[in-house]
């Protein structure tokens, strides 16, 4: 018997039947379980790695919420001011207001579930200054509040599995975790509504089919998809290629956030991300000259907020009431192209960065007191002592604000039964998100999407949808596809000339002309992946698990690429070198992505607009800088701007 007869012949499936499947074990994913559970469901949770190995981990900083603990004058309209000033007016409103207003309960909520933040003087949760954000507001662990977040979450899903073995005499009676699991389709009834998920067990390659009313999708981002990342192996695209395969819609995924500051050296620790913490605790980005040149840089849509000099922005660390931030806290937008020009113009590093130096800065306690983790992470991997010297630092891909287009207040996708929250969802953050912003996205709207499916269910009464016989073998046979050729392309070599191309074509800065090479080459290497060959068995195959992968990942590259040709401005995580301005036309278009057999359609949707007293908590002449006439029209003070005229 051959290699491929071998992998082939076993098709037996295991069947599991729950209310909902939640696909990511990350924030998202577990809250959204944890919500799901809180309302009687029957909840399976797929983790593609080991549990308690999420993404989430990587999120240093803290969770944005603006509770006052350290300034008072902080509040939701604060916040919410920021995320849209942050995502450039591009956000979906609705769920700024709402991640607004909830962050705080779900910190405190995280809190009662057993995290243990750091403290203020007089006992309230402490809160760090982070870019873009008016105010301290990021809740934070040191440098490790994602490792808090999972295992505090992780402690409250074994907390529930005790209450049910108490009850029930099975701790898995109401939530399952089901580790390296990877879902290859989704699958949906007769009428379009969601009918389960199939996939495989990694390690031995077992098909399993999970027969649910709704998926909730919390996948994270698509960081594999670009050759230098932050982001951990798991981030294929799989949830934003999972939704478009079954009918969903992806919005605006052009905006690709390069997180200024990931290490270019030494090798070993080449695009691991540096906390913006340090930037927050008083870190400064200086070129080969050692001028600390972000004051070059400051847009003049910030220029009111942030400081002229050098002395201005120094006192602003104790005397933030009476001083302007430094530029160094700038969006991380406009950092990354900072350093970007700073490079391109020959003041880099000898490795093609820049340097973040907070060793001359801060002494050696407080930085082991505020930054253990990055002290101890580039120390062990790299031998760099951030106490002693700096570090040279450039952008990274770090986070998609583009992702599968969700109602704001139930995280329900165009799919009947699917759902999305976290990073695979778009809208919240618009055009750029904040630091911080993206560990109590997680909390909020994994909430909402847990209590949107559990009253999807309610709605379908008793009648669920079930799974075509047709679709299940067509899954089957996709996933065997790659065992059914002898001699074909390797998809090692695929994946790694995917990432370059889209590294060198569609990264950072973007230009017409380059772009649609990438789109030509993305045709080219679509061909390529109908030819990929997988020796050997299903059992502990990463070959084969890199072919499921590259399906994903030339998906969502080619949804990148199509956009930011599509979108000729510059906004956010998009920079356009032959549009290089930011239109206020452009500001009202959503572009949105479905697919149609083998071919991806994208057409442009109005933006919300946003509601009158939502509009009235800015000024209308720094609403004037990012939206047309008509747009200002129910501003309270339209009237005094017309008689302006």
């Amino acid at each position: 018997m051959s290699t491929s007869d071998s992998a082939s012949t076993s098709t037996e499936i295991e069947r599991y039947t729950y209310d909902v499947v939640v696909i990511g074990a990350g924030g998202s994913g577990l809250r959204a379980a944890i919500e799901a559970r809180a309302r009687g469901l029957r909840t399976a949770i797929i983790s593609k790695s080991l549990f308690g190995k999420a993404h989430t981990v990587m999120a240093e900083g803290g969770a944005a919420a603006a509770m006052g603990n350290v300034n008072p004058k902080d509040n939701w309209m604060v916040h919410f001011r920021d995320t849209m000033r942050g995502g450039k007016f591009l956000n979906n409103p609705r769920m700024a207001e709402l991640h607004a207003k909830e962050a705080p309960d779900r910190v405190w909520e995280l809190e009662a579930y057993g995290a243990i933040f750091d403290r203020t003087a007089d006992g309230k949760i402490s809160q760090r200054n982070f870019g873009g954000h008016e105010y301290p507001r990021l809740a934070h662990v040191g440098d490790r509040t994602g490792l808090e977040m999972i295992r505090t979450l992780q402690q409250r899903i074994v907390a529930l599995q005790q209450a049910d073995s108490y009850e029930f005499g099975d701790p898995e009676a109401r939530i399952k975790v089901y580790a390296e699991t990877t879902v290859t389709r989704l699958l949906k009834d007769g009428s379009g509504r969601i009918a389960g998920a199939f996939g495989y067990v990694r390690d031995t390659g077992r098909f399993v089919l999970f027969e649910a009313p709704t998926v909730i999708l919390a996948t994270g981002g698509i960081g594999r998809t670009f050759k230098v990342t932050s982001n951990s192996w798991e981030y294929s695209g799989d949830g934003h290629a999972l939704a478009l395969l079954a009918g969903a819609s992806l919005m605006n995924m052009e905006f690709v956030q390069f997180h200024p500051t990931g290490m270019v050296w030494p090798l070993s620790v080449k695009g691991l991300l540096v906390t913006e913490s340090v930037r927050g605790d008083g870190g400064v980005l200086r070129n080969s000259e050692g001028k600390r040149f972000m004051f070059d840089y400051v847009p003049d849509v910030f220029r009111a907020q942030y400081a002229e000099t050098e002395e201005e922005a120094d006192r602003w660390y104790t005397d933030p009431d009476n001083n302007r931030r430094p530029p160094e806290l700038l969006p991380r937008d406009e950092v990354a192209r900072s350093i970007n020009a700073e490079v391109k113009a020959g003041r880099g590093t000898p490795h093609g960065g820049i340097f973040l130096d907070i060793a001359s800065r801060r002494p050696a306690e407080y930085i082991l007191s505020r930054l253990p983790s990055m002290y101890h992470q580039f120390k062990e991997l790299a031998d760099v002592d951030i106490t002693k010297e700096p570090m040279e630092i450039g952008p990274t891909c770090h986070y998609v604000m583009g992702g599968v287009e969700v109602d704001p207040d139930t995280a329900a996708a165009s799919v009947p039964g699917l759902f999305a929250a976290g990073e695979v969802s778009g809208g919240m953050h618009g055009s750029n998100r904040l630091g911080g912003n993206s560990l109590s996205d997680l909390l909020v709207f994994g909430k909402r999407a847990g209590d949107g499916a559990a009253d999807y269910l309610s709605s379908l009464g008793g009648a669920k949808p079930v799974v075509a016989q047709a679709d299940l073998d067509a899954a089957v046979a996709e996933a065997l596809e790659p065992f059914s050729r002898e001699v074909g392309e390797s998809p090692y070599e695929v994946h790694a000339e995917l990432q370059q191309t889209m590294n060198d074509l569609v990264g950072i800065i973007r230009r017409e002309s380059e772009v649609r090479d990438a789109l030509a080459a993305l045709e080219k290497f679509k061909e390529r992946a109908k030819t990929l060959a997988v020796p050997g068995e299903r059992a502990y195959n990463p070959g084969w698990h890199y072919a499921q992968d590259l399906r994903n990942m030339l998906l969502v590259a080619e949804c990148v690429a199509m956009a930011a040709l599509e979108r000729e401005e510059s906004r956010g995580g998009h920079t356009r070198e032959d549009h290089p301005a930011m239109e206020p036309e452009w500001r009202k278009v959503n572009l949105i992505l479905t697919l149609d057999g083998d071919k991806i359609d994208m057409v442009h949707q109005p933006l919300p607009v946003i509601r009158p007293d939502l509009l009235d908590l800015f000024d209308i002449s720094e609403l004037k800088k990012y939206m047309t006439k008509e747009e200002l029209a129910g501003h309270r003070e339209a009237a005094a701007l017309e008689e302006g005229h």
